[in-house]
């Protein structure tokens, strides 16, 4: 979902230099001189096992996309928010994240220093004024208006209780501000969103089912906010931000209840099997079911010796921390298996020398 500014780069980000993210697979290819073809990609947190869309209709090429179809409707059903009044689709949640700073009243916003790299760059363009956020934190600083939040956090897994949240969410309604609350990886735990409190004044929620459906390519997100919030962002972005076949395949998504059960099961054993892995190379590491992520002394040199072979992961240069992201198939598990064995052999002969 990626991906990841610290506050000393947001700036440079800002003004114009390009955001890194994961799924870079061509400049990979053309950085190491390895075919693309010939690449693991675990450089994202989408979900390898994607859902299997079923054909999609020809009305949905050929028609213009319909706002009156009932796609906000289910994505209300699926995320537990109040209703379809609540919930407006966009183009992937990346489309809000860059609108809505604009819609807020100019002032000081809190972002986490290692999170979700486009927030911090959006509010600064918008004229607000950034500051690292602490989400440890049970008080937010009174200078403090807005606050976004990762949950759980992109890159570093970290996860806020819904208390937590509120509690920050009734600190900053109460001064005329807004939480903003990115819930890019929460199908995975669906009973910690605050879909159900989009009615609430001064709060947002983005969903994307790009990461745990695997629909990254679909570029379809949702917005879930009071009404005049989204009245205010549909102006702002304009008619047919979601394609139709973009829709088609998200409503079937969303209405499969059986495969969502067996997906979340199978995520948590993966992600499980992920950690174990990197654990039975003294790599610690924090997850959630879709990547796990480490700050590991050695995980820039990690990165680097996987990538000679061929095994692509995200790289955070202003933390020298990791993430990967899960195999799809037996075959690439005992690939990275073997890739972090020569890998980690290659770190420990290098300090030796």
């Amino acid at each position: 979902m990626r991906h990841d500014a610290s506050p000393d780069t947001a700036s440079h980000a800002a003004a114009g230099a390009l955001i890194v993210h994961g799924g870079n697979l061509h400049e990979a290819a053309e950085r190491y001189c390895i075919p693309y073809d010939q690449w693991l990609d675990l450089s994202t947190g989408i979900n390898p096992h994607g859902y299997p869309v079923p054909p999609v209709p020809a009305d949905a090429w050929r028609r213009l996309p319909d706002d009156g179809d009932d796609l906000a409707a289910c994505a209300a059903r699926y995320y537990g928010a109040p209703d379809a009044a609540h919930v407006l689709p966009v183009a992937g949640s990346q489309a809000a994240i860059r609108a809505l700073p604009a819609l807020l009243p100019r002032a000081q916003a809190g972002v986490a220093a290692l999170t979700y790299s486009e927030y911090a760059p959006a509010f600064e363009r918008a004229g607000h004024r950034v500051m690292s956020l602490d989400i440890s934190c049970d008080v937010l600083p009174e200078t403090l208006t807005h606050a976004i939040v990762v949950n759980p956090n992109n890159p570093t897994a970290e996860h806020l209780s819904a208390a937590r949240l509120l509690a920050w969410h009734a600190q900053l309604s109460a001064r005329g501000g807004t939480l903003l609350v990115d819930e890019a990886f929460a199908d995975t735990m669906p009973a910690a969103s605050l879909a159900a409190h989009a009615n609430r004044e001064g709060l947002i929620v983005l969903r994307s089912p790009g990461k745990f459906f695997g629909l990254a390519g679909v570029r379809a997100g949702f917005v879930l906010a009071a009404p005049a919030v989204l009245d205010s962002l549909r102006r702002a972005l304009g008619a047919w931000t979601v394609s139709g076949p973009a829709r088609h395949a998200v409503k079937a998504a969303f209405a499969d209840r059986a495969w969502q059960q067996q997906m979340r099961s199978r995520l948590v054993a993966d992600s499980a099997r992920l950690v174990d892995m990197l654990q039975a190379h003294g790599i610690r590491t924090r997850a959630t079911p879709l990547f796990a992520w480490t700050d590991d002394a050695r995980a820039a040199a990690l990165h680097q010796a996987l990538a000679t072979r061929g095994v692509w992961t995200r790289l955070f240069a202003s933390s020298g921390s990791v993430r990967f992201g899960l195999p799809a198939t037996e075959a690439e598990w005992a690939r990275l298996q073997e890739s972090l064995r020569a890998a980690i052999d290659t770190i420990d002969a290098a300090g030796a020398a």
